[in-house]
């Protein structure tokens, strides 16, 4: 079992932490629809009717190519973890981490936080559709929005799922580039939530790299992987502009330095 698979003691710990200081009152049906609703709208498929025969064919082929791809090539990796200590204190502290990567390594963080329900943004787009149903083999929900489109609507939702106890995660130099420059949505949930943005950054040895503006990294069967954690970084509700310029260059800097760390590590420097 990877070391992120499920949730560990520190978690469970957590949630029960978080379950002691809550109301003692039951929840009222209207509150119980709205998680169930919540969980409902995010794990689900989407719907494909609007889309034409050929369109749903083309969807339901590239799902299925794409979730292989990841099967194939990452179920045979070995290992590495660094850093596993900063998501324990972000869950004993009873908060949920705002994970955020960068593009590049999306193949292999895929699987590696497989399984533990992490809802990310996911744009809306026809491709946005086969990547969010490939994703959603492996444990994952969506959020429909980007930069560009119903992004606002989509961090709304990450925000009722971070109240629900459910985790989230950004690309976060998504949906269209540059790669490696980091967007502020990670920030802004962080700031309206109260949770904590956890960067982190996977790298394996040997790859083939992809002739596209995210440069994705696809691993070859059987080499080394590793993830490297870093410190949570936790957004004031009331952090003036100066101070939010600060922490969106601390979320760039703490990425940049796992990517060199990460390289380090591939090359053997």
């Amino acid at each position: 079992m990877d070391p992120v698979t499920s949730p560990s003691r520190h978690r469970q710990a957590a949630d029960e932490k978080a379950h002691a200081k809550a109301s003692p009152r039951r929840p009222r049906r209207r509150e119980l629809d709205s998680a169930e609703n919540l969980r409902d709208r995010v794990y689900r498929f989407s719907d494909l009717s609007r889309y034409s025969f050929r369109d749903r064919m083309l969807i339901r082929i590239a799902d299925l190519i794409l979730s292989s791809l990841i099967v194939l090539t990452c179920s045979t990796l070995r290992w590495e973890v660094r850093g596993r200590e900063n998501l324990d204190a972000i869950l004993t502290s009873g908060h949920r981490p705002i994970l955020a990567s960068w593009h590049a390594c999306i193949l292999s963080a895929t699987w590696f936080w497989r399984n533990r329900g992490i809802v990310v943004m996911s744009s809306v787009s026809r491709d946005a559709e086969y990547t969010g149903r490939a994703i959603k083999r492996f444990g994952y929900g969506t959020a429909r929005g980007s930069a560009t489109r119903g992004g606002g609507r989509a961090l709304a939702e990450m925000a009722q799922c971070l109240d629900n106890g459910i985790e989230v995660g950004f690309t976060i130099d998504g949906p269209r580039g540059p790669a490696y420059v980091a967007k502020t949505g990670a920030l802004t949930l962080a700031r309206h939530t109260g949770q904590a943005i956890l960067p982190f950054h996977t790298e394996v040895r040997r790859y083939v790299e992809f002739p596209s503006w995210d440069r994705s990294h696809v691993p070859l069967p059987f080499t080394a992987a590793i993830c490297l954690i870093g410190e949570p970084i936790y957004v004031p509700r009331h952090a003036t502009s100066d101070e939010l310029i600060a922490l969106q260059a601390r979320v760039q800097s703490e990425l940049d330095d796992l990517r060199s760390e990460a390289e380090t590590w591939r090359t053997g420097a």
